[in-house]
């Protein structure tokens, strides 16, 4: 029996529609959901058809002088070919592009109407977020996840202890790297609803790969009692096996490096784990919030995330790993 070989009109269709497969989702600049991705992604497809223009214009030539006029030319005429539509169109168009493209940055840019500002630190290989206090009081520290009202301009200050990130959310604006002494700024502003995702997009180590964070726009209201929620203190453990866990998180050190307000636990190398019950997932995206995931995190974190730099608590007897994970689970 022969093999099946796909007609090249079938070939064409499956690799379009794989393309455009890549055009959507969570994590795609070409499915838009701030102003900022908006005029991104307006300006790659206005490049995108002057180049197709100038592709089309140039094959054009070519069909012209090989398959239509193989005859001689005039010297005119080449010219004119040659001159008129090898430099002077392509020229103009991407000419007209370039300064399209420019007059995109001031308003990307301008920090007019900003009505809050969010200071995220790129660290190997999670982001500390923190969030001005509803009332006033002291930052909202966070990590790996973070939440925008729908409609607000957000103003980020980017930042980094170690070495060079980027900060990138594909669907909601730009990337901006994130260098070591200095502070670099983005302006947000979300125009649609969802969960989107955002990642690292400059090398910066062995785990850069895993370096991931979530970003969900809230309604205005929603995200008002989101922020003042954040703003209180850890719950007290409501079951016995959370209260053993809260022990050990303490009796282990765990204290040293993570801060959970509202008890003994104030580190700050480490994320903040007040709340790190309500967050998306773990460990800067590699798991989903479960207690099995805080199980497996907790006892064998270099295994999930290679050279992290929080000790693996394997050693310990499977039921305080569970007792832990419970405690750190209902911390919502």
């Amino acid at each position: 029996m022969k093999p099946t070989v796909l007609a090249p009109r079938s070939g064409l269709l499956l690799a379009t529609a794989m393309l455009l497969a890549g055009c959507d989702g969570p994590q795609s600049a070409l499915a838009p959901a701030g102003d900022g991705a908006e005029r991104i992604a307006n300006l790659f497809w206005w490049m995108l058809g002057g180049s197709a223009v100038i592709w089309a214009l140039v094959l054009g030539l070519a069909a012209y002088v090989t398959r239509f006029s193989r005859g001689k030319h005039s010297l005119v005429a080449s010219r004119w070919l040659i001159i008129g539509g090898g430099v002077v169109f392509p020229t103009v168009v991407l000419s007209a592009l370039l300064i399209y493209g420019l007059m995109l940055i001031p308003a990307l840019r301008t920090p007019e109407d900003v009505g809050m500002r969010i200071e995220v630190s790129g660290e190997q290989w999670w982001w500390r977020v923190h969030y001005p206090s509803p009332d006033g009081g002291g930052p909202i520290e966070l990590a790996n996840e973070i939440r925008l009202p729908l409609g607000e301009r957000v103003a980020f200050d980017l930042l980094s202890p170690d070495v060079i990130h980027s900060f990138w959310m594909p669907s909601l604006a730009g990337k901006v790297d994130m260098i070591p002494g200095r502070t670099t700024e983005l302006i947000v502003q979300p125009t649609r609803l969802g969960t989107f995702r955002g990642a690292c997009a400059e090398y910066c180590g062995t785990a850069h790969a895993l370096m991931n964070f979530q970003v969900v726009v809230m309604e205005p209201a929603a995200f008002e009692r989101w922020l003042a929620h954040q703003a209180e203190p850890a719950q007290p453990p409501r079951s016995e096996i959370a209260r053993r866990g809260l022990e050990s998180f303490l009796a282990n050190g765990c204290g040293a490096c993570h801060a959970i307000r509202g008890t003994e636990a104030d580190g700050r190398l480490g994320p903040d784990l007040t709340h790190v019950g309500s967050r998306l997932g773990l460990g800067a995206d590699v798991l989903p919030n479960t207690t099995e995931a805080f199980i497996r995190w907790i006892g064998h974190t270099d295994r999930v995330k290679p050279d992290v730099r929080m000790p693996a608590y394997g050693m310990l007897p499977d039921d305080e790993l569970a007792a832990l994970a419970t405690y750190l689970s209902e911390l919502e």
